[in-house]
């Protein structure tokens, strides 16, 4: 039992790791500038996608309208924040980019 606890902590510890994009020949300069035309060109998709719509389903009251329904009503992709990650990480692969944990 204590090596399962173990095997778990490390597994939990190892999803922490912080990330960053590489490419073998990108200068710190070509990443940065790749990443703000990235995360520009998602913000722009994502803002043409969702003008104000809301996501189909059923009301729920009791929340507000604000309100975002969770379990089986909840559009993974509705969540604009969500999708502008995707579009970002869409974009910089093709650009050539890997998403690697940090090298210490």
């Amino acid at each position: 039992m204590r090596r399962l606890w173990i095997a778990a902590l490390v597994l939990a510890a190892a999803g922490c790791a912080p990330m960053e994009w590489i490419k073998p020949d990108a200068t710190p300069e070509q990443l940065a500038a790749d990443t703000q035309q990235c995360e520009q060109a998602a913000w722009s998709e994502a803002n043409y996608y969702y003008m104000g719509y809301r996501p189909f389903g059923p009301w729920l009251y009791r929340g507000g309208p604000f309100f975002h329904p969770v379990g089986p009503f909840y559009d993974l992709y509705y969540d604009r924040t969500m999708e502008e990650q995707r579009l970002a990480n869409f974009c910089m692969r093709a650009k050539g980019y890997e998403l690697a944990p940090v090298a210490k």
